[in-house]
């Protein structure tokens, strides 16, 4: 099967626990997927070495993690060669809400424009807010910013947005589509 980059930046940890469930879903359909967080390799990363890519970061204050966009950019033909995915977290995502769902997808338009980059596949998925971790004037922002997005303001405790049946689904959808493009069968279910 194939083998498969989860590259991601993340800023409190959520993204970096969606990149590994979403690589454990791609391992479970018998791909060898290989976690990255771009705090600890930076954009040198040889994709050469990866049938396909998912590139994954988290949004704050609408901007995704510099390090993510520096990586895309510096790779985007080796990206337009192979089959990609991106995953992005933000608190719009949260949301049921038309007008946060529209700043999500706001979000990825961004992303796509600062880097030039057209990925095959697109997940947009709650993150969280911890509270317990911020600091006074992180806490108030994100209490503004909460307020607005998902009504969380409670700052003694700590919320987590991420629908994990939707994550799963996407891992499957992009290992589906990594298949098809691949020329792979897809393993057979033993059930």
């Amino acid at each position: 099967m194939a083998s498969i980059l989860v590259y991601y930046g993340t800023g409190e940890g959520q993204t970096a626990t969606v990149a590994e469930r979403l690589a454990a879903t791609l391992d479970e359909r018998g791909h060898d997927a290989t976690v990255v967080d771009a705090a600890t390799r930076p954009i040198d990363l040889d994709i050469a070495d990866f049938d396909a890519v998912l590139v994954g970061t988290s949004i704050h204050m609408g901007d995704p993690q510099q390090s993510v966009v520096q990586f895309v950019s510096a790779n985007a033909e080796a990206l337009a060669e192979r089959p990609t995915g991106l995953f992005q977290l933000s608190l719009s995502s949260a949301t049921d809400d038309p007008e946060g769902r529209a700043a999500a997808a706001d979000y990825v338009d961004s992303f796509v424009e600062q880097t030039d980059w057209q990925p095959d596949r697109i997940g947009l998925f709650g993150g969280a807010l911890r509270y317990s971790e911020y600091g006074f004037l992180k806490r108030l922002v994100m209490k503004r910013i909460a307020k607005d997005a998902t009504g969380d303001t409670d700052t003694s405790r700590d919320y987590e947005y991420t629908d994990w049946h939707e994550v799963e689904a996407f891992a499957n959808d992009f290992s589906a589509f990594v298949e098809g493009r691949l020329g792979e069968r897809p393993p057979a279910d033993d059930g």
